[in-house]
């Protein structure tokens, strides 16, 4: 007699072996280490950050559409400026450049910002 095909519900089952109960626990404990490298490279400290590197200061007109409206003596200084224009609801930031601080805003904010930092002083 000729054996009788099994119902889909009841095929073989694929087996690995005895010891396949391991090959899911060591998988992921693989792509954990692979994280873990990667991660280390791209984060890595002693200056070899792939993502974080030390700003680089430029010249004043290196700031793409930003326009230098303050430029303060200190750093300080150039807070307190970028906060009253900030108050005022003026989107502002400084900026240190190569020639010091620099309170830059948006060109369509410029003449207000310069008005506005004139009267505060």
């Amino acid at each position: 007699m000729a054996p009788t095909p099994l119902a889909p519900q009841n095929r073989h089952v694929p087996s690995w072996g005895s010891y396949s109960y391991l090959y899911g626990p060591i998988v992921a404990l693989c792509v954990i280490g692979v994280l873990m490298l990667v991660l280390r490279w791209a984060f890595g400290g002693r200056n070899q950050s792939v993502v974080e590197r030390p700003p680089i200061s430029g010249r004043p007109d290196q700031y793409g559409l930003l326009d230098a409206v303050a430029s303060p003596d200190t750093y300080v200084e150039a807070e307190i400026c970028r906060q009253q224009l900030e108050a005022s609801g003026i989107k502002a930031t400084v900026a240190m450049t190569n020639d010091g601080p620099r309170v830059m805003v948006w060109p369509q904010d410029r003449g207000k910002a310069k008005t506005l930092l004139r009267r505060a002083t």
